[in-house]
């Protein structure tokens, strides 16, 4: 092991979590070494205890113990790569690329990451692939569902994964997506304001909805804001929606339209996919092949690029069994405006 040491935090490695700042600088050390000497006090921000999480700025002295060695006998075994068939999969997923970021239209059923229940093939497991020339696998700047298709960014260099997590925390981006919900919200263009809890029990990994008087009081409860507009409608049956999550919650759209009464179409988890639909909004059956799938694709990102500063507008064309559906529903993207939020299109 090596000894007590030192180390100041440099002018380009600000603004990042202490663990992932330590593995990058220290590949041996695992997740769990991480946290145990946050827990127990052995590492230390300008003297102050930290978790793992803790973010660091420029300047800033690191206090940390003796670390682990890798023993000569027993390398770090060597990351697998993706197979040919994903790799090639995912190169062909990249919807717009520069020497900085990399933009992924995420097919539905792929995770973003690993994790329970995920299994071993998800997007930041196959980013070896992406690397296109460079020396460090690009990094993702934030997260879709599993079943969610469209934009996904991920960062080429640290410093740029920095600013684009910064503008994606302090909402400096705009994204917006399609779905189609069961029935028709009324009125046809509002805001939804319920809070987000995470639901406990079994169903850990659902959120429950709190009505926004209820915030403050409820234990773990965040604010979350949707701004919603329907596109086009099939009779009262079901509805094309844009929805655009002012704030990034998890699970915010599905959990917010499903509590207003009109679920996400395929939606098992919030929807009730077991449910039929009668036209009165609830359940996110409408029969045959459109109730299978999740209907739910990330459209559209607008952003400033955090390195020639020039606006960004990204769109995603839609998975294959969300085109069949507006093909089937006599619906077209050439019929409605890119942003129906953007009073200047209007």
């Amino acid at each position: 092991m090596s000894g007590v040491q030192t180390l100041t935090v440099g002018p380009d490695d600000g603004d990042q979590r202490l663990d992932r700042w330590l593995k990058r600088r220290f590949p041996q050390l695992t997740q769990g070494w991480v946290e145990k000497a946050c827990r127990k006090g052995e590492i230390r921000i300008d003297g102050g205890r930290v978790k793992a999480s803790s973010r660091i700025d420029a300047g800033q002295v690191v206090r940390l113990p003796p670390m682990p060695d890798i023993p000569a006998a027993a390398p770090v075994p060597a990351r697998e790569g993706p197979t040919d068939t994903d790799a090639a999969m995912i190169r062909a997923a990249v919807l717009w690329k520069d020497q900085h970021i990399i933009a992924l239209n995420k097919p539905p059923g792929l995770p973003s990451q690993g994790g329970s229940g995920q299994g071993q093939r998800h997007v930041d497991g196959l980013t070896p692939a992406l690397m296109f020339d460079y020396k460090e696998r690009p990094v993702l700047v934030h997260r879709l569902d599993r079943d969610t298709s469209g934009i996904l960014l991920l960062a080429r260099t640290p410093r740029v994964a920095r600013r684009l997590t910064e503008a994606f925390r302090h909402r400096a981006t705009r994204k917006l997506y399609w779905a189609v919900v069961a029935g028709v919200p009324s009125p046809r263009m509002g805001t939804i304001r319920y809070g987000l809890v995470k639901a406990g029990g079994p169903r850990a990994e659902k959120m429950r909805c709190v009505h926004p008087d209820a915030v403050e009081s409820t234990s773990g409860a965040k604010r979350a804001t949707t701004d919603y507009a329907v596109l086009s409608a099939l009779g009262s049956r079901a509805a094309w929606m844009a929805l655009v999550p002012v704030t990034g919650r998890t699970h915010q759209l599905r959990a917010h339209m499903a509590e207003v009464g009109h679920p996400v179409v395929g939606d098992g988890k919030y929807g009730g996919s077991g449910q039929d639909n009668p036209g009165d909004g609830w359940g996110a059956q409408l029969g045959g092949e459109i109730s299978r799938k999740l209907h739910l694709h990330a459209r559209m990102l607008r952003f400033e690029h955090p390195v020639t500063g020039e606006l960004v507008t990204l769109t995603a064309p839609l998975p294959e069994h969300m085109a069949r559906t507006w093909a089937t529903l006599g619906w077209s993207e050439r019929d409605v405006p890119a942003d129906p939020f953007d009073e200047d299109a209007q």
